[in-house]
C-alpha cells in the first residue's frame, strides 16, 4: 500500500462490511417491530431474524479480520493534519466502529445462545456457545447490552458518513477517493502515525453509555407479572422438593421451561389395593418460565395467567402393570379434560420418589389457537413431574 491510499484488501473489507451492516440494521428493526399473531406472521418474523442473526455471525468473523488486517497494515496519514479537533473525532469515531462491529454482534450473538428456541442461525454452527447457559438473566443482560451499544454503532456509522459526505462535497479532497477502488491522484500525506487518545476515548464513551443503560435497567429481567398466591395444603404426604418441567416445540426447536411454584395434597397407602389414594395438584400459571417466549406464554393467545391464574390436576393413585397411574383431570382455562398420569415410585420407608411423564395437546386447553400450524408451535406439549414427598411431615 501507497502512502497516498489504502490497499485493496483494506478496501474490499471496509466495503463488505459496510454492505452487511446497512442490510443488518434495518433487518433487525423491522423484524422486532413485526406482530406475531398468526403462523404467517411469527413464521416471517422468525424468518427475518434468522437473517439478521446469521448475518451477525457474519459481521462479528469479518470485523475480527478486518480489524486484525488494519492493526497490522500501515495507513495513510490525514489530509488535513492541522485539524486536530477534526481529525480527534475522526480516530474516535473509527475506534468507536472497531468496537461495534465486535461487540454489538457479539452480545447478540451470547443472547441468542442463552434464549432456548426461536429463529435459528442459519449455518452449520452449533446454536450454542461454550459457558453460555441457558439463562434468563444472561439472556437479558446481552440482549440489553446488544441493544445499547447498538446505538453506539448506529451513531458512529452516522458521524462516519458524515464526515466522508464533507470531505467529498465541502472540503473536495481525496479523502473518500482513496478508500474506493483504482488508482487516486492524492497528496502523499506520510503513514498515520496513531496515538493512544482515540482508542482510549471510545472505550471511556462505551463505558458511560453501558452505565446509562444498567442506570435505566436495560440488563435485568423485568418484575415478574403479579401471580396467584398459593396457600400451603393439607396433606397426608409432604412434598419437601419437585419439578413440574415442559417442553415446546417452537419452529422445530425445544424450549424447555418449569413452573415454579405449585402444591400437592396427597393420600397414599402403599398397602392399599385398589385405589391407593389420590392427589391434587394447583399450580400458579404465572410461576412459568419458559425462556424468551415466558411473557407470550403467559399472553391472552395461550394461557391468559391474567384471567386463569391457576390450573388444576386431580386424580386416584393406583397400581398399573408397570408403576403406578394418577387417573382423573386436568383443568386449563377452566377446560377439563380427561389425564392419565402414569409415574414410578420408590419407596424408601416413610420417603417416596416420583416420576413421571406426559404428553399433553395443547389445543385441547384452547392454547395457543392463533398458531394452526405445528411448524411455528407444536400441539404436543411434553410435562415431566418429579418429587420427593414425606409421610406425616407438616
Amino acid at each position: 500500500m501507497a502512502a497516498t491510499t489504502y490497499g485493496t484488501v483494506t478496501k474490499t473489507f471496509h466495503w463488505l462490511t459496510a454492505l452487511l451492516i446497512i442490510t443488518i440494521i434495518p433487518l433487525g428493526v423491522i423484524a422486532n417491530r413485526l406482530p406475531y399473531e398468526t403462523n404467517e406472521q411469527l413464521a416471517f418474523k422468525a424468518q427475518l431474524f434468522s437473517f439478521h442473526k446469521t448475518l451477525g455471525v457474519i459481521v462479528f468473523a469479518v470485523a475480527l479480520a478486518r480489524i486484525v488486517w488494519a492493526l497490522t497494515q500501515p495507513k495513510p496519514g490525514s489530509l488535513h493534519p492541522e485539524r486536530k479537533a477534526e481529525s480527534f473525532l475522526a480516530g474516535l469515531v473509527h475506534w468507536l466502529l472497531y468496537i461495534s462491529l465486535v461487540a454489538v454482534p457479539l452480545t447478540g450473538w451470547i443472547h441468542h445462545a442463552a434464549t432456548a428456541g426461536f429463529a435459528p442461525i442459519w449455518l452449520p454452527i452449533s446454536q450454542d456457545l461454550p459457558l453460555v447457559p441457558k439463562d434468563e438473566g444472561i439472556a437479558k443482560l446481552f440482549a440489553g447490552l446488544h441493544w445499547v451499544w447498538s446505538k453506539i454503532m448506529v451513531a458512529s456509522i452516522l458521524l462516519h458518513i458524515a464526515g466522508a459526505l464533507k470531505h467529498h462535497f465541502i472540503d473536495k479532497d481525496q479523502t473518500l477517493r482513496r478508500m474506493w477502488f483504482g488508482n487516486h491522484d492524492a497528496p502523499d500525506m506520510g503513514r498515520h502515525k496513531g496515538t493512544l487518545t482515540a482508542p482510549v476515548s471510545a472505550i471511556l464513551v462505551y463505558a458511560l453509555v453501558t452505565i446509562a443503560g444498567a442506570t435505566a435497567g436495560m440488563y435485568t429481567p423485568k418484575a415478574e407479572a403479579a401471580q396467584a398466591s398459593l396457600a400451603a395444603v393439607a396433606s397426608d404426604w409432604t412434598v419437601t422438593e419437585g419439578e413440574i418441567a415442559l417442553t415446546v416445540t417452537q419452529l422445530g426447536s425445544p424450549v424447555a421451561g418449569v413452573f415454579e411454584d405449585w402444591t400437592s395434597a396427597i393420600t397414599f397407602d402403599p398397602e392399599a389395593t385398589g385405589q391407593m389414594g389420590d392427589v391434587t395438584t394447583t399450580i400458579a400459571i404465572g410461576s412459568l418460565r419458559l425462556g424468551s417466549v415466558t411473557d407470550d406464554a403467559l399472553g391472552t393467545n395461550f394461557f391468559d395467567a391474567e384471567a386463569f391464574p391457576t390450573a388444576t390436576f386431580t386424580a386416584g393413585i393406583s397400581k398399573a402393570e408397570e408403576g403406578y397411574l394418577a387417573d382423573g383431570t386436568l383443568t386449563i382455562k377452566d377446560i377439563t379434560m380427561p389425564l392419565q398420569l402414569p409415574f414410578s415410585l420408590a419407596l424408601d420407608g416413610d420417603t417416596a420418589q416420583m416420576s413421571g411423564a406426559v404428553s399433553i395437546d395443547r389445543r385441547d386447553f384452547q392454547i395457543g389457537n392463533n398458531m394452526s400450524d405445528e411448524s411455528n408451535l407444536g400441539f404436543g406439549v411434553a410435562v415431566s413431574i418429579t418429587l420427593t414427598a414425606t409421610r406425616g411431615t407438616e
